[in-house]
């Protein structure tokens, strides 16, 4: 039986299995910064406020009209995951939290019974281009976790732990790991309500680099657990005997090990695995509960609450271009180890 199943092309949001919702890409070249951490650039073309092809500049502003980003939007019942590889990323939400993070940083927001967030693109060098790369991952919430407490974690990239392994001829396989055990390589703690706090669900999400003709085999997972690979970015892979074409994902048969061996370039992928959370899903746009009845209670609560209303001055709010990464949590902040940006 071979290991590979669902052979399918990537597609702009790409396709997830429970018990994640989606998974978006965001890679965009964001020219040198403007006085307001803009693009510093016409904006010509751009249809502000729903910006989502690229278009020959190739970057785009998303909801936003001055700073690219994500305006403040309301979630419940979910859990948001935002791995970034380059650039910023500003946070503010309706429980006062704020921060700056990037350049490998995670955040992962449990949206429970309701907030709203802003994730803005701050382009922070006037004199230099800000690229941005990050993945947002929607991670689903069990019915009896829908209505806890909202919960926002920082895991700074200092922090974050790194399977390594080099083959035969000394070519590295990297993995970034988010959430799941790899090898001896055990994860950070995932917040306590998240699907991924039990272990006995397998949720990993594990970021992969190989170098070019490297070789590697990614273990065996549990039976019952889905487990799907995005191979985004390289040539191309031979995995199982069968070769892989960038720009694909599939799914793996949960026990039996994936023997993978890149081409000619480094390759990355995203891997997304975890025990089905198996019940029904009510979702419109930004909630998602289990039953219509719970969906339109979302609606309501939010129109009559605002999920704790909006403490900033503005929707689009980013913090100003020297500021380092950190977080304010009830009044409490925190830096990365280093206390310096990546980039410095």
């Amino acid at each position: 039986m071979t290991a590979i199943k669902n052979l399918q092309k990537l597609q702009l949001l790409w396709q997830t299995r429970d018990p994640f919702l989606l998974c978006a890409h965001h890679i965009d070249h964001y020219p040198n910064g403007n006085d307001q951490l803009g693009p510093n650039a016409s904006l010509a073309g751009h249809q502000l406020g729903m910006d989502f092809l690229p278009l020959s500049d190739n970057w785009r502003m998303y909801h936003g009209h001055t700073v690219p980003g994500f305006p403040a939007h309301p979630h419940r019942g979910f859990e948001t995951v935002t791995i970034t590889k380059r650039g910023y990323v500003d946070h503010f939400d309706s429980m006062g939290a704020t921060g700056r993070y990037g350049n490998g940083d995670v955040q992962w927001l449990t949206a429970g019974n309701g907030i709203q967030h802003s994730e803005m693109f701050p382009l922070v060098h006037e004199n230099k281009e800000n690229p941005l790369e990050l993945f947002q991952i929607w991670l689903n919430l069990p019915s009896e976790s829908k209505r806890c407490e909202p919960c926002f974690n920082m895991f700074w990239h200092e922090s974050l732990p790194v399977y390594t392994y080099r083959d035969e001829h000394s070519r590295e396989t990297r993995v970034d790991i988010t959430a799941g055990a790899l090898g001896d390589t055990t994860p950070l703690r995932p917040p306590p309500n998240s699907w991924a706090a039990d272990e006995r669900n397998h949720v990993a999400i594990w970021h992969i680099r190989m170098d070019a003709d490297a070789e590697w085999q990614m273990p065996p997972c549990p039976d019952g657990v889905n487990r799907r690979v995005y191979y985004y970015q390289g040539k191309s892979l031979w995995v199982n005997q069968q070769n892989i074409e960038q720009g694909y994902c599939f799914d793996v048969e949960p026990q039996q090990t994936l023997a993978i061996t890149n081409h000619s370039e480094p390759s990355y992928m995203l891997v997304l695995q975890g025990r089905s959370i198996n019940q029904a899903i009510a979702q419109q746009g930004p909630f998602v509960m289990n039953t219509r009845a719970e969906l339109m209670e979302a609606f309501a609560d939010y129109q009559k609450t605002q999920f704790g209303g909006w403490p900033w001055p503005a929707p689009d709010i980013a913090h100003s271009r020297d500021q380092p990464r950190f977080t304010r949590i009830r009044g409490k902040e925190e830096f990365p180890p280093t206390g310096l940006n990546p980039d410095d």
